[in-house]
């Protein structure tokens, strides 16, 4: 590939931004513009997905596109260019036009001169730069080409036999922590891989370029006496057999996963189950969506359940809160931002409603209608998820009696809904079918204590129960 250096004011270069919560890498999705078409500054070029969630990404300038540094699929650092676009078309000085074809290999962009200031990243924010300046390792380029040679001589010399190379320069190998965990992954030391990046940096493609010898000298290896398993990366998103199906795990589902595991061996769970009849309030649903007031927003027997939580959040405050490790301190949240657990065809997310404490029931169902239209289009924002303080996830929708939550990191507590099913109950001395469901509440034990969790659970279904309690507590 013909790398592009910023020599003239006429091409710029677009950078991978950090889209929030600081993360540090994202996987291009899908491109929508080409090598050659016109783009104007805030057009969404491309759909990214971070372990948040997908963003589109709008550029902020005019011009034509130039070249698409990287292939759908591919996952990109924050900083890396994705794309150069050609702001003053029609120049003499022009380099040739890059074929279209050249975004379906993903190759290493060349590394431009370091910009000062901010970095732009979403049109008209940035990331801020670093205070802390890291001095190029001497000597670390010239060392690194020298080895670069030598590997060519030993393959020129002995065709396809896997290269011996001197070792690497004394010292820590200089990588991001992505390639970092992808070399961990892939089973790779990093002193063995030789780097073809700015002042020595070891780059993604290098790592994968030291893992192909190792894949290939398995493949032409003789027989052994005992099978030797090696790991490599697959080039398919989802590869197999017949018998079986790998699927890699990254982006929302990886973040998941290390989401659950963080909290499930960092937070002590304690789960109390209540069992409730909620004919009453499901009487009330029925009659909330033939009032005026809730005309044109969803009603549903969750939203009075968010309801009754909320109303129980302000009768036992300390429940909202959050464990400060650093600081060994308990931060108590004088507002509720409801986390709403949103099943989507990326996995789980969960995303909050801001200042749920304030708002009307009219406003927290449109709020609530809000949040799970944009789940179900893939259009949640980091942002969108950033900041929870308790959240409800509703099992009962798949038919779920109840279950034992996992808190969502950083929060105090989550109430599952169990499925609302016609059952016998004894009301008022006698045996009546009656809508009855079960809730579960988790809860971080450094945080709240038995009596505590028992009562906020206790609360919400003295609500739902009776429902006139919402005027009478709130």
């Amino acid at each position: 590939m013909t790398t592009m250096t910023q020599t003239s004011a006429r091409f710029r270069e677009f950078k991978m931004p950090d889209v929030g919560e600081g993360l540090t890498e994202a996987e291009i999705l899908k491109w929508f513009v080409q090598p050659g078409d016109t783009v104007t500054d805030g057009q969404v070029v491309c759909e990214v997905e971070t372990a948040k969630a997908a963003v589109e990404l709008p550029i902020p300038f005019d011009g034509v596109v130039h070249e698409l540094r990287f292939a759908e699929g591919t996952t990109v650092d924050v900083g890396e260019v994705i794309i150069t676009v050609d702001v003053a078309p029609g120049s003499e000085d022009a380099p040739a036009p890059a074929a279209a074809a050249r975004a379906q290999e993903p190759v290493e962009a060349a590394p431009a001169e370091e910009p000062k200031g901010r970095t732009p990243v979403l049109v008209g924010y940035g990331v801020a730069e670093s205070s802390t300046k890291r001095r190029p390792r001497k000597g670390a380029a010239p060392e690194a080409a020298a080895v670069a040679a030598a590997v060519q001589a030993e393959l020129n010399g002995h065709g396809s036999a896997a290269p011996v190379v001197d070792a690497p320069p004394a010292g820590r190998p200089l990588a991001k922590p992505p390639v970092r965990k992808l070399a961990k992954d892939l089973g790779i030391d990093l002193a063995t891989v030789v780097p073809t990046g700015k002042d020595g940096i070891i780059t993604r493609e290098d790592v994968h370029a030291a893992a192909a010898p190792v894949a290939a000298a398995v493949a032409v290896a003789p027989e052994a006496a005992e099978p030797v398993a090696v790991s490599v990366p697959e080039t398919p998103a989802t590869v197999g057999s017949a018998r079986e199906t790998r699927i890699p795990v990254k982006g929302v589902r990886k973040a998941i996963a290390q989401a659950m595991v963080g909290s499930a061996f960092t937070a002590p769970h304690v789960t109390e189950f209540v069992t409730v009849d909620v004919t009453r309030t499901m009487k009330l649903v029925a009659e909330l969506k033939e009032d005026k007031e809730m005309a044109g927003v969803r009603v549903n027997p969750l939203l009075v359940i968010a309801k009754a939580l909320l109303v129980a959040i302000k009768r036992n405050p300390e429940v909202n809160a959050a464990w400060d490790e650093a600081n060994q301190e308990i931060v108590q949240k004088h507002y509720v931002n409801l986390g709403i657990a949103a099943a989507t065809p990326r996995g789980l997310i969960v995303p909050n409603i801001k200042d749920a404490h304030d708002k009307t029931l009219p406003q927290l169902a449109a709020a609530l209608g809000e949040l799970v239209a944009t789940a179900r289009d893939g259009k949640t924002s980091p942002a969108a998820m950033a900041g929870g303080t308790v959240t409800i996830t509703n099992v009962g929708v798949f038919g779920v009696d109840t279950g034992t939550p996992i808190l969502n990191p950083g929060e105090s507590a989550i109430l599952a809904v169990g499925a609302i099913k016609l059952q016998p109950w004894v009301h008022k001395g006698k045996v009546k079918p009656r809508q009855v469901t079960t809730l579960a509440l988790s809860f971080d034990h450094r945080l709240v204590d038995g009596e505590l969790g028992s009562k906020v659970l206790a609360d919400v279904a003295a609500i739902l129960e009776q429902p006139k309690r919402l005027i009478t507590w709130a």
